[in-house]
């Protein structure tokens, strides 16, 4: 079967597992996840399933970023941070949607890789760093504050405050959260000034590594 045709299938699957963002769909369905896919896992690439990437890192499994990305409301204005630039393929389908993504990676190589694959693909609406994302986007270009959606790749031993208070108001947050047995899905709205905090599905991430710790 081709790529196509098995894009095709997983957003059927996805539309059977209740996700029914029509904007969060049509990104599926137009990213192309075997171009972010290592090589020797491309044949593999439309199942719902996370593929290791290099440094004991994954490509989430695609039901579960669509998920997030449903969580988070997106529109075509919102401004997007993203933890965790991993394979580029979650920056990609934020990045069909949104105004803006800017997205942080720790490894070097795996930013690097990442934003060579993202300029081939043409986007222009995408800001990079490598660095610790636990610090969010301080000092960093361009220079934004706050943004209007926070979208965590990796499983935080607890809501990370700096991250919290770069949410703007009427902003969303989605962040998995817990130890590497058992880890609950976020979801962080301010509303108000105030952060509303909803614990969702369980879930399975990489833990979200944090330097000198």
């Amino acid at each position: 079967m081709r790529f196509e045709d098995q894009r095709k299938k997983l957003v059927q699957t996805l539309k059977m597992r209740d996700i029914h963002d029509e904007s969060v769909l049509m990104a599926f369905a137009e990213i192309p996840r075997e171009d972010y896919v290592p090589a020797e896992y491309q044949e593999y690439s439309y199942l719902n399933q996370p593929l290791p990437l290099s440094d004991n890192q994954t490509i989430s499994q695609p039901g579960m970023i669509a998920l997030m990305m449903q969580e988070l409301s997106l529109s075509s204005e919102d401004k997007v941070l993203e933890i965790g630039t991993g394979s580029g393929y979650q920056t990609a389908l934020l990045a069909h949607i949104a105004k803006e993504v800017c997205t942080i990676e720790l490894l070097e190589k795996l930013s690097l890789k990442a934003q060579k694959t993202l300029h081939s693909a043409g986007f222009k609406n995408i800001y990079y760093r490598i660095g610790d994302g636990w610090q969010g986007w301080e000092k960093a270009y361009p220079p934004h504050k706050e943004f209007d959606k926070i979208i965590v790749s990796a499983a935080a031993d607890e809501i990370p405050q700096r991250l919290t208070e770069q949410l703007a108001e009427g902003g969303i947050m989605v962040v998995p959260v817990g130890g590497r047995l058992m880890q609950y899905l976020y979801k962080i709205t301010r509303k108000d000034g105030e952060l509303i905090v909803n614990r969702g599905t369980p879930c399975t991430f990489v833990p979200f590594v944090r330097p000198g710790k």
